[in-house]
């Protein structure tokens, strides 16, 4: 087992190995009356009641549909009356089970319910455990956009248990492989390198490392800008053009993680980054990442004028000029219009 510590605002400790959903009580306070589990109905099924078992005193679970599609305000205001309904104060602590989405809501939710209760990560998809567990962000979809409303509410702390990704579907461990590879290129040549030379299988052997090593390059981000309001941003390396693509699908069509790769070759390909773009190449077909994207470079610059990241009249791109290093480029809206002409 690893354990990585995250210096922020409110630190957290965030505990990597195998069986951990059933050690749970060794990595959070004892001070909780009881605890609410929020989860969806994919991961229910395996692990609700394994976690419902390893917690201490009442525990009880909320289940709600699988999918981009429940990143919304209603499902949070259902989880605002189950807690309420049920007595959860400040006492107690909201658990999140599941992917980036139950994660999301999840935290989302702890942050605003009776204006903030503790809450605990345990993210059971890939995606989730590289990605989005750590660092705080929480947030729901607009019909206008994605993660339009959101609050930064850091964990009490995060447990990954790597053998939850044995239940995950291959489609869904190749989609969080989107942002393994956003890793590579904004910080990792090493990661990179992985990717190139090995295969699913192999990737699959060596997840335990690089699941680590992604959550080390994160929590060094996101200790010198928690916030983001500077060197975080270039985590969001593809999502402009990748949230747009989900916009337009409704989010229905491409995954979080596909788009994402998407995203990360339509601005390479715009910025004339060729190595880059080489490389995204080269790894999307050998994993299988590569779509076809059904909309114009045109349609989704437009798309991308509600993205979070836009400043007035101004938004920020995020550019890997060289594999192992991005920058983040301020441009005019008329400018980005001009790029995707």
């Amino acid at each position: 087992m690893t354990t990585i510590h995250a210096e922020t605002s409110k630190p957290y400790d965030v505990h990597i190995g195998h069986g951990l959903i059933d050690r749970i009580t060794e990595f959070i306070p004892k001070k909780y009356d009881k605890f609410a589990v929020i989860t969806d109905d994919n991961v229910a099924a395996f692990y609700l009641e394994r976690v419902k078992a390893a917690l201490p005193g009442k525990v009880q679970g909320f289940i709600f549909p699988h999918g981009e599609a429940s990143k919304t305000l209603e499902t949070v205001s259902r989880i605002y009356g189950f807690l309420s309904e049920n007595q959860f104060s400040r006492k107690d602590c909201i658990v999140a089970l599941g992917g980036g989405v139950v994660g999301d809501i999840t935290g989302f939710a702890a942050a605003t319910y009776l204006r903030g209760v503790d809450f605990l990560q345990i993210p059971t998809s890939l995606l989730a455990q590289v990605d989005s567990s750590v660092g705080g962000k929480t947030g729901v979809d607009l019909p206008s956009g994605k993660n339009l409303v959101g609050a930064f509410h850091q964990p009490k702390a995060v447990i990954i248990d790597i053998d939850t990704l044995e239940t995950l579907p291959l489609d869904y461990f190749k989609d969080g492989l989107g942002e393994v590879i956003k890793y590579g290129l904004i910080s990792s040549k090493e990661i990179t390198s992985l990717l190139l030379k090995n295969d699913i299988d192999s990737i699959k052997s060596d997840i335990f490392e690089i699941v680590c090593r992604c959550i080390e390059i994160k929590r060094d981000i996101v200790e010198e800008d928690e916030f983001e309001h500077g060197v975080r941003k270039i985590l969001n390396f593809g999502h402009t053009f990748g949230h747009a693509i989900e916009r337009l699908e409704n989010f229905t069509g491409m995954s979080h993680g596909i788009a994402v790769v998407a995203g990360m070759k339509i601005i390479s390909k715009l910025m004339h980054n060729e190595e880059t773009l080489d490389i995204l190449d080269r790894i999307s077909e050998k994993y299988g990442l590569t779509r076809e994207v059904n909309f114009t470079e045109s349609e989704l610059a437009e798309a991308a004028m509600t993205d979070k990241k836009r400043n007035a009249d101004s938004i920020d791109i995020i550019v890997c000029e060289e594999p192992g290093k991005a920058t983040v480029k301020n441009i005019s809206l008329k400018e980005l219009r001009k790029l995707c002409e």
